[in-house]
């Protein structure tokens, strides 16, 4: 599974970052965190409002912090 994090640096973006990385810890298996800063790599998204969460190429959420225990449900549906 690949997990996108895309923002810019902002506060809620590292928080999304470390949160996505505790949920994958908690599932197990290999699954590839990647931070995406790149304005333009945003864009191409659609995404208008960060941070946002992105799995396997399908944006699951943008503009909000999720919880841990939020990102789990998310990855594993």
């Amino acid at each position: 599974m690949k997990i996108e994090i895309l923002g810019t640096g902002c506060t809620k973006c590292k928080n999304l970052e470390e949160n996505t990385k505790q949920a994958v810890a908690k599932i197990g298996g290999f699954h590839e965190v990647k931070k995406v800063e790149d304005i333009v790599e945003i864009m191409n998204y659609g995404v208008m409002s960060t941070p946002a969460l992105v799995v396997d190429g399908v944006v699951k959420s943008t503009g909000k912090l999720l919880s841990v225990e939020e990102i789990i449900v998310l990855l594993k549906n």
